[in-house]
């Protein structure tokens, strides 16, 4: 079997695709070569601890390069150079190659310790909210103020995915990243998550926050963010853990209010809830 040649003509158009491809705007906004900082105190310690460990990451990879180099220069062959077979042992050395590694290691392990402790650490939250992982939607109960509702794919996503459907998912906005409630919580105060499910393992995940924390049945876990009070807006995220068939279909959407604003959104919540609540029976 023989292989027809490509021809030039064929050549610079497929190069010419695959450079239009990597020029569109859809191709450029996902483009990044960094880790993002995030709009939480908690992912700035993250992003700061990731910069000083990527620095020194950087400073070792350069100091070992620019040596290997130089040793490949100037002690090549041609030059002249003959290997020494004589020294076949030094303290000296094996002490510099162990203690300088040991101490930028420590350099390295005490920021380390204190990141992973303050992710830890829920104390001190103002707002408490348990979420309930379902399949496939969530649950929010505020505990201080009993407002609680479910979080699901928003109906035009929803329809759009079905089989069949002729919906144009470009069309569609933030096609199944979009919810009918989202999570409301206030800027500039610390929101302690109380996490589990209710039948399967899921995981609420949303990266602006550095907040990824697995909900298991008949276990809670616990994780907190708290929004830098410049940041209202809209923050999305997913379940990060494969849940199921429609796992692709359980977004999560965070909506960040200045804390009056969140205020008359739980006040006017509850009044909803207290209008809806089925009346007591009456005594008699």
């Amino acid at each position: 079997m023989t292989r027809k040649p490509i021809s030039r003509s064929a050549a610079v158009a497929a190069s010419g695709s695959v450079l239009a491809a990597l020029a569109a705007p859809a191709a450029h906004a996902e483009w990044g070569l960094n880790m993002t900082e995030g709009v939480t105190t908690l992912s700035g310690h993250i992003y700061a601890l990731h910069m000083h460990v990527f620095w020194w990451c950087v400073a070792i990879g350069v100091f070992v390069f620019a040596w290997m180099i130089l040793s490949m220069v100037r002690y090549r062959k041609s030059q002249g150079a003959v290997p020494d077979t004589k020294m076949v042992h030094s303290t000296k050395v094996e002490i510099i190659w162990t203690v300088i590694p040991v101490i930028i290691l420590v350099i390295m392990a005490v920021p380390a310790a204190r990141t992973l402790v303050r992710i830890e650490d829920t104390s001190g939250s103002t707002v408490n909210i348990k979420v309930t992982g379902y399949q496939w939607k969530w649950q929010y109960e505020y505990l201080e103020s009993g407002v609680h509702f479910f979080s699901t794919i928003a109906r035009d996503s929803d329809a759009a995915r079905q089989l069949g459907a002729t919906t144009d998912v470009n069309q569609v906005p933030n096609y199944l990243l979009e919810v009918d409630n989202p999570l409301v919580v206030p800027v500039g105060t610390k929101v302690r998550l109380l996490i589990t499910s209710q039948d399967v393992i899921h995981a609420w995940w949303v990266p602006a926050f550095a907040v990824k924390k697995d909900a298991i049945p008949g276990f809670v876990n616990e994780a907190w963010f708290e929004i830098q009070p410049d940041k209202v807006g809209i923050y999305r995220g997913q379940c990060a853990e494969l849940c199921g068939r429609d796992h692709a279909f359980m977004p999560i959407v965070v909506e960040a209010k200045s804390p009056e604003d969140f205020q008359a959104w739980i006040e006017q919540h509850k009044s909803q809830q207290q209008a809806s609540a089925p009346a007591a029976p009456s005594a008699g």
